[in-house]
């Protein structure tokens, strides 16, 4: 396994400060009675970086997330976080990297700063947390109950207690789930601040555009397997290359479109045409469509996205 090893029996041992991988997972598994949660988990995440692991519901994000910080014991493979192993050193490790849980909450009627204090207490760290308020946009909610906050100003709350310990690995599990499209975006821009404050970053999302937005690189992960890890440029490049014609044509024969010359499949959508192909083939299929009295005004050629990859990697769509 590289990049870092563990740092001898003492738990409480320090780590080194300096790693190229500041995670290393290798074929990591995790059963639950007859169910297999993570089968072969194999990725590393480099310092500095928003690693991305990505998939639907029950493909084992969460339970690799969870034996990453100690939270599960696994059944099998190898995990390193910092040059701790998180199974015996997972009280030093966690002193060290911050966590927003996919169950997080608080008791309803703790306010903004009540949290924050007593998550700094808890931590023992010298971070002051007023400036973290600050820095998050909170100090305005400084007296509102966790209640009474709108869905943005709690993930705004959790970031910050995520990181009251100043640490310098931040796990996000499904952090913008149930947001408003405009909270999302405003998480986007909080996990990008963490990132670009100095911390790495491992995100848990199902969200195709989200990870492809974040993520510097990705693990894609189906049915307790990692089946692929790489940036989405580079997913997208490898897995869902080709060329993408869109068209809208409703109620049309279109059964002749797939012995147009570069068309390599033709999906109907209602009256969506999706059309797959290679080389000219946006005016191979004009051309066709003229010839054959049809003239879309909306014809237009589509970049793939993460999400061609993802179909093509896994054979199906994730379920938002």
């Amino acid at each position: 396994m590289g990049g870092a090893s563990s740092v001898g029996s003492d738990p409480d041992a320090l780590a080194p400060d300096v790693f190229e991988h500041v995670v290393d997972v290798s074929h990591l598994r995790k059963r639950y009675r007859d169910v297999d949660a993570v089968r072969d988990v194999s990725f590393t995440v480099r310092r500095g970086e928003i690693f991305g692991l990505l998939g639907p519901n029950g493909a084992g994000k969460t339970t690799t997330v969870e034996c990453l910080q100690g939270l599960r014991k696994p059944d099998g493979g190898e995990v390193n976080v910092l040059g701790f192993d998180p199974r015996s050193q997972g009280a030093a490790m966690r002193r060290r990297v911050g966590s927003q849980l996919q169950e997080a909450a608080l008791p309803d009627h703790i306010k903004v700063w009540e949290a924050l204090e007593l998550f700094s207490t808890l931590m023992r760290t010298g971070t002051d947390w007023r400036i973290l308020m600050d820095q998050w946009g909170l100090s305005p909610q400084r007296n509102v109950r966790f209640h009474n906050l709108s869905g943005g100003q709690r993930q705004r709350l959790f970031v910050a207690l995520a990181l009251v310990n100043g640490p310098e690995v931040v796990f996000l599990d499904e952090m913008t789930t149930g947001l408003d499209p405009a909270a999302r975006r405003t998480a986007w821009e909080l996990i990008r601040a963490i990132r670009d404050g100095g911390a790495t970053v491992v995100l848990v999302t199902h969200f195709m555009d989200e990870a492809e937005r974040l993520c510097d690189r990705l693990a894609v992960v189906e049915a307790g397997r990692v089946v692929a890890v790489s940036s989405p440029q580079e997913l997208i490049a490898t897995h869902a290359g080709g060329v993408h014609v869109v068209f809208t044509c409703p109620e049309c024969d279109l059964s002749w479109l797939e012995r147009t010359p570069g068309v390599l499949s033709v999906r109907v959508r209602g009256s969506r045409v999706e059309v797959d192909g290679e080389g000219p083939v946006l005016v191979r299929v004009a051309h066709d469509l003229v010839e054959h009295g049809l003239e879309p005004a909306d014809l237009h050629l589509e970049e793939p996205r993460l999400e061609d990859a993802y179909l093509h990697l896994t054979g199906h769509i994730i379920k938002e």
